[in-house]
């Protein structure tokens, strides 16, 4: 039966994802995408946060460490729709985009490590901006548009130990990869031809993480749970070619290339450090706040040469959250079983584009619904939140994010016992 429903789900959710473009953010325009959370839906609807959460029998992608908590084998896939409203001050539009995020598999072993393996969408490029120069006459003499598309994702394989004392240690590796397109079309009243200039990218590298977490028992049934994640510094190589056409200054105009040049460049990601805390009762409830903070990111030859209005900082991120569950092992009562979740977060993005900081805030809420009695889950989660803001030439985004996963469970390796 999880069989049948794994199948179905992934068709459902792969045929609506990649139907439609993964992304519709202005601020995918910024170096090989908006970089998406590296997190369950569960995680994200307390917040993000989860560096110190374990789990019998769910996954947490921020740290390694809980992969050791297993006891159960556990299959998850999710997929999400956003719905940006974008403001630049003057006019507002609204776009959509619809993604599988990821897929994923967990599997105890021996009841203190576990492994974990799958593949995650780790950025997108989804945008089309349209930019026009008027006259002192108020005449429209030149247009420029803008459009990308494409991401890359990462294929992760992580393992968990538990050690005495309460305390557990992870690792993780993935191979990152994807292919970005992005192109600039420019138009110029009384010129015959317009020109085209357009990059083809292959992104390739690979990146580990280090987690270690423990916990303590307080007073009764208090657990203080703490944990630390290393996402290791780590370059991602990109080759490409740059085209320049020229077409006819119309609509649907034949492109003819006049020159392709071949480029590579350098994707450096600085050392990652994840800091989590929190405390509550094992399968009752729970709260914790997540920091982590990062140096800039350096992208260096190629197309990243040229002076641009945009320059990457330091990020950073602070989440809140948790979750309840009245009862989790009720029989007579549905509702009591079900887990509910809740967070805020603020993250600076480590961009600042004409001199402006850009930053996030969102807040997010969801459920867990049990299905029937077992321990497998419906997870759904909300996300509402801003980024950008109007000021500097900028655009800000109100955005309105749903996600789904299912997380099923089940028994491996199990002694059949003969009466």
């Amino acid at each position: 039966m999880i069989k049948k429903i794994i199948v179905y789900t992934i068709l459902i959710i792969s045929t609506y994802s990649f139907a439609q473009s993964t992304n519709s953010s202005p601020y995918s325009f910024f170096g090989i995408g908006d970089q998406a959370k590296i997190k369950t839906v569960e995680e994200i609807a307390m917040g993000q946060m989860g560096g110190a959460l374990d789990s019998e029998y769910q996954l947490s992608f921020t740290n390694p460490a809980s992969y050791s908590s297993l006891l159960w084998t556990t299959y998850v896939f999710s997929g999400g729709n956003k719905y940006i409203n974008i403001d630049d001050g003057t006019n507002q539009q609204s776009s959509s985009a619809a993604s599988l995020t990821y897929i994923a598999m967990g599997i105890p072993i021996r009841g203190n490590q576990g492994l974990a393996f799958g593949i995650q969408l780790n950025t997108s490029v989804g945008y089309s901006l349209l930019s026009q120069t008027f006259n002192d006459e108020n005449v429209l003499v030149q247009t420029n548009l803008f459009s990308g598309e494409g991401g890359t994702n990462r294929v992760f394989l992580g393992y968990g130990y538990k050690l005495p004392y309460n305390l557990k240690f992870g690792v993780e590796v993935a191979y990152l990869f994807g292919g970005v397109e992005n192109s600039i079309l420019n138009r110029r009243l009384g010129v015959q031809l317009a020109s085209k200039f357009k990059t083809e990218s292959y992104v390739k590298g690979f990146n580990y993480k280090f987690g270690t977490q423990y916990s303590k028992r307080i007073k009764g049934n208090l657990d203080l749970k703490l944990g630390v994640a290393l996402e290791l510094a780590y370059d991602l190589e990109e080759n490409g070619d740059q085209y320049f056409y020229t077409l006819n200054n119309s609509e649907n105009a034949i492109e003819i290339p006049v020159s392709v040049d071949n480029y590579m460049a350098n994707i450096n990601t600085p050392l990652k450090t994840i800091l989590s805390a929190g405390v509550g009762e094992q399968n009752k409830w729970f709260f914790g706040v997540d920091y982590s903070f990062q140096d800039a990111i350096q992208f260096e030859g190629g197309i990243y040469d040229v002076p641009n209005n945009y320059e990457y900082i330091n990020s950073s991120l602070i989440s809140l959250g948790g979750f309840y569950t009245p009862k989790f092992n009720s029989i007579s009562n549905y509702w009591q079983r079900v887990t509910y979740r809740a967070g805020v977060s603020y993250k600076n993005l480590g961009l600042m584009v004409n001199e402006t900081e850009i930053d996030d805030y969102g807040m997010s809420f969801g459920v867990s619904l049990p299905m029937g009695l077992r321990l497998s889950n419906i997870n759904l989660g909300f996300e509402i939140g801003k980024r950008g803001e109007t000021t500097g030439n900028l655009v800000k985004e109100n955005y309105y994010n749903f996600r789904l996963s299912l997380s099923l469970n089940d028994k491996w390796f199990r002694k059949q016992k003969i009466y």
